[in-house]
């Protein structure tokens, strides 16, 4: 927002420098992020801070001065040139010679009374070539025109840095500058500057003039001076002049009109066009240009309706305004010209004809203030705007007679309906913006009596008595109570009680003192304070910024810390994500969204699916086709992902953790489970310089040896154990379900290559794609969080070999399992190293071979000790396993 440094001291008295203050408002939460200068030096910047150099155009206090035309006459050499007699405060007039349009009018008609006061600038002043679009500058020097000589000229907003308006120079309201003389610095007269602050949403009380200079009289100590709010109505009453309906209180909750009739619609005066200018706004009429003024001085934006066109329209009686939601196709042509299809979300201002406007973001055309002298055509004869563009569709077909009458609103609308609006309409106006971040219901009174008077004063029309005031849904008054003590303890530094009620009454809180409490009423302007506890840390907040962060003392913390707790559950999932990270695997993270059509080509056709046969979480307003639903599962996303690397790289090793969404019925969210997903594909190393490298192809085993490497470096506690199962994404035969302590986790293998080859994988038999897909809670549920730690052996070990032969059938593991129950106390280790298929061993039988590890821990094994264990291990095996010693 752009803050005119002139404006703000309408209400607030400033005794700092222009610098200083931006510095307080920045420290108070308003960032300054720019100052602009206009005519006058850039002062030095606080200490510790430092500002670019500006390199604006400074006005030289003696050569540019107002001065005071007295005369007009005609140049007579030259029709398009006039001589301007100038007063600026010397003894003679000064002759200056000029092409102002502006100035023709007053061609030849004697001394002037009032004189015109306009910019006057001395022979050697430095001034902008109104010519150039470089901003390039010029010195003035004497030369002849037309041959008059001219050494000094009359200025216009172009040539002085404020705008780029150059069609004539620039002429000062009598009745504002009558009272200096001619020759005072235009430092003095129009030198200003411009703050232009970033309001973040969580400070809309300030998006407004008196906002900000609310602001600065609780920072500086400064009285702060309320724009008067009385009316001079002379008119009829309002009351039976104009109705209002609200049907939505929750998204209007309060609504109210004023009435002028008589108007004069005609240009602004010139304060009010030049502070709307310093804002970045255009001026238009002095009707509209009234309510965009209200609008940045209070924060309340308002709305001006053609009085006459909604008599017409109610067929001649007094008009009643709906506030309500749309009628099914229904349509409002805004006041750019845009026809919007509505949504039903969209609150509307409407009679009983039809919608009038958009609640809160824009008007509607035909409702619109218009005089027909502004209307422009070209030479065709089509209507155009200013800039010589044709308006916009229908623009045109909705002008009539000249507005007369006028009915000003001012209303409240609901934070998240103006958002949503102008979110589906793409609209950004100045009043969506501040309605969407909030203007309290009480402003609207306020707004419209200011505006309504300020029209009156410079539209000479007469006001209604009274307004009507529909509060359908009133704000409750915010009480907090607040201990001193709570003050000095979040802040950890102590206030005098006496400057924290200063500094909360200066914002306009109202503070009733009881002891160590305070009892403070929020004032009905904001709507970003609490209640109860919230309430106290909001007006502590307040309290440290306007006493000034930067005054915060370095304190230590005098409260006791609380107990910290780990969150476990997140500690294993790192855990976990290092682990997969140390075997190797890069983590990815996919969408969360898909479509149904993306997942079911996990399944090929004409199988049925084993993923979860529950509906999907669909999406109301999907980002794009591809992304619809919420997903089941993690290997499609996966996949894809591994098809575009495929392009680039043959070996991948990825993991994901992420949640996938599964209804559930009854109930209003779906259940979020976390997955684990692994994906291994290519060789299994990769050549270096010192070694080739093992260049064969992962299978089956390397991804099951990395779920072991995980588990082991997760310490997972109990029996982990791979059974074979079937499932539709998974190669049969190539497939098994991963359970811990009897529980299913997941399942791992091959997946389908018919699978592969829907997702773009190819049919590669020898090449295969290895995935598992884990529930997470159940993988992480047992896993030990204290280690166990064993003493470097003392002992010698004694290492010895067994090799089985057993069906083709049984699992290493089950092996194993016989192997280290009977091995016993004695048995340290058995580690499987090999398994042999082929002649001499039978057909549907194997070898499995196991390195084992005797020892105790506190003494030396001998033979026979070795061998008894040894025997015992054959005998289960034999036994249990129907197994054969190999030779």
């Amino acid at each position: 927002m752009l803050v005119p440094i002139s404006w703000l001291k309408d209400y607030v008295d400033i005794t700092l420098s222009v610098e200083e203050l931006a510095e307080r408002l920045t420290l108070a939460g308003l960032e300054v992020t720019g100052i602009r200068y206009i005519g006058i030096p850039q002062g030095e910047p606080p200490e510790g801070i430092n500002l670019p150099p500006s390199d604006h155009l400074v006005w030289d206090r003696n050569r540019l001065v107002l001065g005071a035309i007295r005369e007009v006459r005609a140049h007579p050499d030259a029709d398009r040139l006039v001589l301007a007699l100038v007063d600026y405060g010397d003894d003679e007039l000064e002759q200056c010679v000029t092409g102002a349009p502006n100035l023709f009018p007053f061609k030849d008609q004697g001394p002037l009374d009032p004189p015109l006061l306009a910019p006057f600038a001395h022979e050697g002043a430095e001034v902008l070539d109104g010519h150039a679009n470089d901003g390039s500058r010029m010195i003035l020097k004497e030369r002849k025109l037309r041959g008059i000589p001219n050494r000094s000229m009359v200025c216009s907003e172009k040539e002085l840095g404020i705008s780029n308006e150059h069609e004539g120079i620039m002429l000062l309201d009598w009745d504002e500058f009558g009272d200096m003389p001619p020759g005072t610095p235009l430092q003095d007269v129009l030198g200003d500057a411009v703050l232009d602050i970033d309001m973040l949403p969580n400070i809309a009380r300030c998006y407004n003039i008196v906002g900000v200079a609310r602001e600065v009289a609780a920072l500086t100590g400064a009285e702060l001076r309320l724009p008067p709010l009385d009316v001079v109505a002379e008119g009829p009453p309002i009351e039976g002049q104009v109705r209002i309906e609200i049907r939505e209180p929750e998204l209007n909750p309060r609504f109210t009109f004023a009435l002028l009739r008589d108007i004069e619609i005609k240009e602004s005066p010139g304060w009010m066009q030049r502070r709307l200018k310093l804002t970045g706004m255009r001026p238009i009429n002095n009707i509209v240009d009234a309510t965009n003024y209200v609008m940045l001085e209070l924060g309340e934006p308002l709305h001006a309706f053609d009085y006459d066109v909604l008599r017409e329209r109610a067929g001649g009686n007094p008009p009643t305004i709906i506030t309500r939601l749309p009628e099914p196709g229904e349509h409002l042509v805004t006041l750019d010209g845009q026809d919007h299809t509505l949504d039903d979300f969209n609150i509307l201002v409407a009679d009983q004809q039809g919608a009038l406007a958009f609640g809160g973001v824009m008007g509607g055309l035909e409702s619109e203030i218009w005089d027909p002298s502004m209307e422009v055509l070209d030479a065709t004869g089509v209507e155009v705007d200013e800039d010589g563009d044709k308006l916009p569709h229908g623009k045109a077909a909705a002008r009539r007679v000249s507005t007369t009458n006028v009915l000003l609103e001012a209303a409240s609308w609901n934070i998240v309906s103006t958002r949503r609006t102008m979110q589906s309409h793409k609209m950004n106006t100045e009043a969506g913006i501040r309605f969407s971040r909030g203007v309290h219901p009480a402003m609207a009174p306020r707004g419209v009596k200011r505006c309504i008077e300020l029209m009156r004063q410079i539209s000479g029309g007469t006001v209604a008595q009274g307004i009507i005031d529909n509060y359908a849904l009133p704000a409750e008054t915010v009480e907090v109570d607040l201990p001193v003590s709570e003050v000095d303890r979040l802040l950890g530094f102590e206030i005098p009680r006496d400057e924290i009620v200063r500094m909360l009454r200066a914002l306009e809180f109202t503070v009733e003192e009881d002891g160590d409490r305070l009892h403070v009423t929020v004032p009905d302007h904001r709507l970003d304070i609490g209640t109860g506890l919230t309430g106290r840390s909001d007006l502590v907040e307040e309290i440290a910024r306007v006493y000034g962060y930067d005054r915060v003392p370095i304190t230590v913390i005098a409260d006791e810390l609380p107990p910290q707790w780990g969150n476990v559950a997140l500690e294993r999932e790192e855990h976990l994500r290092d682990a997969l990270a140390r075997a190797g695997l890069r983590e990815i993270v996919t969408y969360r969204l898909t479509t149904p059509e993306r997942e079911a080509l996990l399944t090929p056709q004409g199988q049925s699916s084993d993923w979860p046969d529950v509906p999907y979480v669909e999406l109301a307003n999907p980002i794009s086709a591809d992304k619809t639903v919420m997903r089941h599962t993690l290997l499609a996303s996966m996949l894809d992902i591994a098809a575009a690397n495929a392009r680039h790289t043959d070996r991948q090793m990825l993991f994901e953790i992420g949640h996938v969404y599964l209804p559930v019925d009854g109930a209003r969210l779906p259940d979020e489970p976390a997955r684990l997903g692994l994906l291994l594909t290519g060789p299994r190393g990769v050549p270096d310089w010192q070694d080739a490298g093992d260049t064969a192809i992962m299978n089956f085993f390397d991804l099951k040896g990395v779920i072991d490497t995980a588990l082991r470096d997760l310490r997972v506690n109990g029996t982990i154990s791979y059974q074979p199962v079937e499932h539709s994404s998974f190669h049969p035969g190539r497939v098994a379900e991963l359970r811990i302590n009897g529980r299913a986790v997941g399942v791992l293998g091959q997946v389908h290559p018919l699978v592969c080859e829907v997702f773009d994988l190819g049919l590669d038999l020898d090449r295969p794609v290895l995935a598992a897909e884990f529930d997470l809670d159940t993988l992480l549920a047992d896993v030990q969080t204290l280690r166990e730690i064993a003493p470097v052996p003392t002992q010698p070990a004694v290492y010895q070999d067994i090799a089985l032969i057993v069906d083709d059938s049984i699992p290493a593991a089950e092996v194993e399992a016989v192997i280290v129950a009977a091995g016993g106390d004695l048995l340290e280790a058995a580690r499987l190293f090999d398994v042999y298929r082929g002649d001499p061993i039978p057909a549907g039988k194997k070898s499995l071979a196991y390195a084992l590890t005797y020892r105790l821990p506190d003494r030396t094994l001998t033979d026979k000790e070795v061998a008894k264990a040894h025997a015992k291990i054959a005998k289960a095996a034999q036994t249990r396993l129907q197994a054969d010693l190999r030779g």
